[in-house]
């Protein structure tokens, strides 16, 4: 069978079976939280562009606002990541190094689960791993082929719609261009400024709704970077930032491939595929290794830096196969490795159901697990209440993921106006995510006409009306404790704790909510 045949077979079987996991798990509180955004489209939000929004509009338009629904486009994008992998090595190398590259790449637990939810990842990579190929494409047929330089620019563009890291990709151009003297002509020629022309299109969405929103995605990232403080040298964030990757790639795999990136270093000064592949991978490697001398990245965040050097270790280690037999057991050793921890982390009961002790804080699979049932718990005790005292309850979570998530999970999505989400986070007077730019339940509108406005009212705009004033809310938040934030007891006349929701796993409390009922809703004063 050949390298090709055995590739799309593993691919179509792989896919297949990540298909039968997408409706498995409770959504993750990233995912509950995309698929708001799907459900309220704009042309970027808070923290990212629309890619993530227009994708998951797209398929729960097709499946409904299911699990299912939701995860469509992730198994489809980690298949046609792989297969543009596969080929994009093919030609630059062999069918056999082709071909371990898409093992490997399947190997590796982070893209492995990144496979089975839909968050901005999958999304990226694929727009990342397409530009890059069709970028070389474009090298080849200089000075022809200008199509292929614009379509790397929109494909560069829409990654950077999806996660904005994938702009570094317009810096790994720029190098490559610039290191090899046969192609510093391409500054001078067309291609080049159509491709910059073809991401500048790209530019406009974020850009429009960042000048009229405060330009708050930059403020944000410079604070998630660490960048909103003084930079100082850390070590262990550094070593926690290496050390993640490498568990979450795979200790074996994370290895086999540091090592063949020292191996190739002095080859991408004779070899012009050898440096392309370099600079492809090392500007965003580079950038969040600096970050982590101050504050610890998380590792997927620069995970577009290691498919191309995923491509380099593919083709370093395949010349090594077939004489030396340590470098076979080592490699197989590292895609067993990576194997079984991808099963893992795809399912960690398994060692509960062996009866060893895992708890619930470490295991990351519970931010998929446990959602719905507490969601319907507190859905439940709405129900009750609001047939008990004849009024209509409105709900407020302690921060996004709890919002988010009883959201979707509600089945009676009760929303209190046009645009307003189904569950409130608690007000405040900063913007932290995207819920302080829908309607919220501390803001004025304007009154309707004719309508008296008591003696004494102040009002914090002119005319305004808050349309809560008066309500009783029910209010989560996460954890046993049963202290409130000042923001609920200030602006209710009343807080009472009415019921602790336990999620248990194999006799483990895995998610604890305190719910409260807040009475006579008074804003707050500014």
């Amino acid at each position: 069978m050949s390298h090709t045949r055995a590739v799309w077979l593993f691919i179509l079987g792989l896919t297949a079976i990540r298909f039968t996991f997408l409706g498995t798990t409770d959504l993750s509180f990233d995912e509950a939280h995309y698929w708001m955004w799907s459900d309220r489209l704009a042309p970027a939000y808070f923290s990212k562009g629309p890619g993530i929004a227009f994708a998951i509009r797209a398929s729960t338009a097709i499946f409904g606002a299911t699990e299912f629904g939701v995860r469509f486009w992730s198994p489809i994008l980690g298949a046609a990541t792989s297969l543009l992998l596969y080929y994009f090595t093919r030609k630059l190398f062999s069918e056999r190094a082709a071909f371990w590259a898409v093992i490997a790449l399947n190997a590796v637990p982070l893209f492995n689960v990144g496979n089975l939810i839909m968050t901005i990842d999958p999304l990226s990579i694929f727009f990342w791993v397409a530009a890059m190929f069709t970028f070389w494409l474009a090298l080849e047929r200089t000075p022809k082929g200008g199509w292929l330089w614009a379509a790397t620019g929109f494909l560069i563009g829409l990654g950077f719609l999806c996660k904005y890291t994938n702009a570094f990709e317009l810096v790994s151009v720029v190098i490559v261009l610039a290191l090899v003297p046969r192609h510093r002509r391409e500054f001078k020629r067309r291609g080049l400024y159509l491709l910059l022309g073809a991401f500048a299109l790209c530019l406009v969405p974020p850009i429009i709704w960042n000048a009229e929103h405060a330009w708050i995605t930059i403020s944000h990232l410079r604070s998630r970077g660490g960048l909103d403080e003084s930079f100082g040298i850390r070590p262990l964030e550094l070593l926690g930032f290496l050390g993640a990757h490498f568990l979450t790639f795979s200790p074996l795999l994370f290895l086999a491939l540091a090592w063949a990136v020292v191996a190739n270093w002095r080859r991408a000064r004779q070899q012009f595929k050898i440096l392309y592949l370099f600079w492809f991978g090392l500007p965003v490697f580079g950038f969040y290794f600096l970050l982590s001398l101050n504050d610890q990245a998380a590792p997927n965040w620069d995970v577009l830096a290691f498919i191309s050097l995923a491509v380099l270790a593919a083709s370093y280690w395949t010349e090594r196969l077939e004489s030396n037999r340590a470098a076979a057991r080592f490699l197989s050793g590292g895609i067993f490795v990576g194997l079984a921890l991808s099963l893992f982390v795809v399912d960690t009961d398994l060692l509960r159901t062996l009866n060893l002790p895992f708890p619930h804080h470490r295991d990351p699979a519970d931010r998929a697990r446990g959602w719905k049932s507490a969601s319907r718990a507190v859905e439940q005790i709405r129900a009750d209440l609001e047939a008990k005292n004849k009024e209509q309850l409105f709900i407020i979570a302690d921060q996004r993921d709890r919002a988010s998530e009883m959201s979707f999970y509600f089945e009676r999505k009760r929303v209190e106006g046009p645009g307003h989400p189904p569950v409130y986070i608690v007000e405040s007077q900063d913007i932290s995510n995207q819920f302080s730019f829908w309607p919220r339940y501390d803001e004025f509108v304007e009154a309707p006409p004719n309508m008296p406005i008591p003696d004494g009212e102040v009002y914090t705009e002119e005319g305004g009306i808050n349309q809560f004033t008066g309500r009783s809310a029910l209010y989560v938040q996460n954890g046993p404790s049963e202290l409130v934030p000042h923001n609920i007891r200030a602006a209710f006349q009343s807080v009472d704790r009415i019921a602790t929701i336990e999620v248990s796993r194999f006799g483990l409390k895995m998610r604890e909510w305190q719910v409260f009922v807040c009475r006579n809703y008074r804003t707050l004063p500014l």
